[in-house]
């Protein structure tokens, strides 16, 4: 697909279309791009092209250090990978070539959509925009319930791709009247140098950016990032560090301190817990998580409780019980949280907006779909209270 045939497509997605799928769940356009290294049977697919990168495709990493012997260490996230020359790190898309380290997926987007801002899920930022998300191979963890294992988990070499530099994907958000860019489906983390670079030039553009990320960065490349970004929401896959350990070859910690530093920056950002039955349901654990988010991060954050549905590794697991979400959004009101969510649930009351002060229903949602929004100014219509959010363009602040 060239990049002319890539506008098309885009520009076909009917205002009618996008609303239809809106409400239906599924992202508008939602086949516009999306190129998976597998088909559902395993076998590689027989159209595309595997991401080969040329000498003119390199792009040199931001935040690593050349040691002796032409290795580098990665600063990006809290494995610091030490590389030997001509190998690659955890995330397989970043390569040591003659003691420089390279991305190799600078622009190589593996997925592309136009998606409802709440499918991220960011609920107080734009609600009812589209965002126009991108995603390229790589990740930093290996959980085992990855929902896009088929791109994640995948080198880059073994995923289709579509060439999509920095201005082009800022031209597309415009001429699609998304008012944000998302780098989502895989880790962005991993991207750092290709998100860095989109994000300050749509900034220019005077669009957001926001990150859908697992967390597990350093401190220095989130700081200069949330300098371009507008957003961000994280994966809080659990309050259980043995958790991270069997079920995603991570650690706790460093997301628990990036979740702090995301507060001190003052950047707006949400978080999510997929709760997993059996794994990380227990109501003590969620419990003390409430309380350690009400206690380090405030009580205004919206922490979404979402609902697992069997898949990659794991898939001798019901669904999770809307019993035990419900509980889990109890245990965060009880916790002084103001803006626990139910997730994967449409319909349930529990993906509405309530003002914490007065209690009327202020947005009203049905799966991606916002059907009711009352917020006026970022307050409250009926108490004038204020919402903590990004409630319109010019909150942004671009």
């Amino acid at each position: 697909m060239g990049y002319k045939h890539f506008k098309t497509a885009l520009n076909e997605c009917s205002r009618r279309e996008f609303i239809k799928r809106l409400a239906e769940g599924t992202g508008a356009c939602a086949a516009i791009m999306t190129l998976y290294p597998m088909g559902a049977d395993g076998q590689q697919l027989a159209s595309g092209k595997g991401a080969t990168v040329g000498a003119s495709d390199l792009k040199e990493v931001m935040f690593y250090r050349r040691l002796a012997a032409n290795r580098i260490i990665c600063e990006i996230c809290p494995r610091e990978c030490e590389v030997e020359e001509g190998e690659r790190g955890y995330c397989g898309n970043k390569e040591n070539q003659g003691g420089r380290y390279y991305t190799l997926v600078y622009g190589k987007v593996c997925a592309a959509h136009i998606d409802p801002i709440e499918k991220k899920p960011l609920f107080h930022y734009l609600p009812g925009t589209p965002a126009f998300s991108l995603a390229a191979a790589g990740c930093n963890l290996q959980c085992k319930f990855c929902q896009n294992w088929r791109i994640a988990q995948f080198r880059p070499e073994e995923v289709n791709h579509q060439d999509l530099f920095p201005e082009q994907a800022v031209t597309l958000s415009r001429q699609n009247r998304c008012p944000t860019i998302a780098f989502t489906y895989t880790e962005p983390t991993t991207l750092y140098s290709y998100m860095f670079d989109v994000a300050k030039r749509a900034r220019e553009a005077k669009i957001g950016t926001v990150m859908i990320s697992n967390g597990f960065i350093n401190e220095r490349p989130l700081r200069e990032l949330c300098k371009q970004i507008t957003g961000v929401k994280i994966d809080l896959k659990s309050f259980s560090d043995k958790f991270y350990r069997d079920y995603c070859s991570g650690e706790l910690e460093p997301v628990l301190a990036t979740l702090r530093r995301l507060k001190e920056i003052g950047i707006w950002f949400e978080i999510v817990n997929l709760i997993i039955p059996t794994l990380n349901d227990d109501p003590g654990e969620i419990q003390d998580m409430c309380k350690w988010i009400k206690a380090e991060l405030g009580p205004h954050v919206p922490v979404h409780f979402t609902r697992f549905h069997p898949m990659y590794q794991i898939k001798n697991l019901p669904p999770t019980p809307v019993k035990t979400l419900e509980s889990a959004r109890e245990a965060a009101l009880r916790s002084g949280l103001h803006y626990p969510y139910i997730g994967n649930i449409p319909g349930h009351e529990g993906e509405n907006t309530y003002c914490p002060s007065c209690k009327k229903l202020l947005i009203r949602r049905v799966g991606f779909a916002v059907v009711e929004n009352t917020i006026q100014d970022g307050m409250c219509r009926y108490c004038r209270s204020p919402l903590p959010g990004v409630w319109s363009p010019e909150h942004l602040n671009l």
